[in-house]
């Protein structure tokens, strides 16, 4: 398998820019993308099993990798939910699928979105991981329009082993994400 396109750029670009930026001595020293989580949440798997197989099928074609589903832990009356039910799914994506999935999501994904502006700039967590929702899981290029039963929404999250925010900031601009002006 090649090299994905991201990590290359990682390597070439994106370590200098930082090293010079925050004064590092060591490229070790430079924050570095650990995992992306994507999570699907499935409200009617309660009541049609069928719903949530077609939301692992969708995720598996988005990130190429078989999703996990989540249960409740707990019993909620008022949404019908008992302890143990399916409720979503979730990827956990590491090495070339992260850097691969990051590409598609930066370079394809997002400039699907109706009305984008941007990315608010502060949805970091103050230890360099960030958090965005999508609410049309439509906007990637691996699903078939006529094959997808009903549009859901999805988190996604971005862990980098950056000490602050302004670092993985820093390192998610370099990679392309399209953050909003302050």
């Amino acid at each position: 398998m090649p090299i994905p396109r991201l990590l290359e750029l990682y390597r070439k670009e994106v370590v200098p820019a930082m090293m010079k930026r925050f004064n590092y001595k060591n490229v070790m020293q430079v924050p570095r993308l650990a995992k992306i989580v994507v999570n699907m949440g499935v409200g009617d798997a309660a009541r049609d099993i069928k719903e949530l197989d077609a939301a692992q099928q969708e995720l598996a074609l988005i990130t190429g990798q078989k999703p996990k589903v989540t249960r409740s832990t707990k019993s909620i009356s008022a949404f019908k939910v008992r302890k143990g039910n399916p409720v979503g799914c979730c990827v956990t994506l590491r090495g070339a699928y992260m850097y691969e999935f990051l590409d598609r999501l930066i370079n394809v994904a997002i400039p699907r979105i109706r009305d984008f502006r941007g990315l608010p700039p502060d949805d970091f967590d103050g230890r360099g991981t960030h958090s965005m929702g999508i609410k049309e899981h439509l906007i990637f290029m691996e699903l078939d329009y006529d094959k997808v039963s009903k549009t859901r929404g999805m988190n996604i999250t971005t862990v980098t082993n950056a000490k602050t925010d302004e670092e993985a900031r820093e390192l998610l601009r370099l990679f392309g994400m399209p953050f909003r002006e302050r």
